[in-house]
């Protein structure tokens, strides 16, 4: 089964020379500190928090609408510091997300209305559920479901997996298209 069609308005999102389209509706606090590896896309709403610290994404990643991402911080004795987030390739963020991670892998599948809380930790390969809330400093394993509120694991994934989020990514890519072509 051929996936559908994602038509956009090309007046609505900006596409950069390396093949990324980021929504003219989304906030990116600290642009010069964000940077996109290629062939990305940041849907409306979406809030990237780069006048906080960096924020690095990878290649072939969707943010999908209402993604808020926010670099991790520590409290410290003279008042709190913010960590840069580093984000892999090939990664599907669910709509209405909060991340706050210290780091996401590649190859990861994050479902909508999800929250990576404070210095969580997502391994290569694995899959954060609908609904999941993952607790502050948790390590996601590679390979893994997690799940729940607080998120657990509740499962294994298939050693194709790193093939599977390949086609996802690339294939929600190639049918974004503009209404005009």
């Amino acid at each position: 089964m051929e996936p559908q069609e994602i038509l956009y308005d090309p007046s609505e999102y900006i596409e950069t020379a390396s093949g990324n389209k980021v929504s003219r509706n989304c906030l990116l606090c600290g642009s010069q500190h964000i940077v996109l590896s290629g062939k990305s896309i940041i849907q409306p709403k979406s809030i990237l928090r780069g006048d906080l610290a960096q924020i690095h994404i990878g290649r072939n990643c969707i943010i999908s609408t209402g993604v808020v991402i926010s670099p991790p911080f520590r409290k410290l004795s003279s008042g709190s510091a913010f960590f840069p987030v580093q984000i892999g390739d090939n990664i599907f963020v669910g709509e209405n997300t909060v991340i706050c991670a210290a780091s996401i892998g590649s190859y990861i599948y994050i479902g909508k209305n999800c929250v990576l809380s404070q210095g969580c930790v997502l391994r290569d390969c694995c899959r954060i559920e609908d609904n999941a809330i993952v607790p502050p400093d948790t390590v996601v394993p590679p390979f893994s479901v997690f799940s729940g509120s607080p998120g657990k694991l509740t499962g294994d994934l298939p050693e194709s997996m790193q093939d599977l989020m390949i086609e996802v990514t690339r294939s929600y890519y190639s049918h974004f298209r503009s209404k005009n072509t």
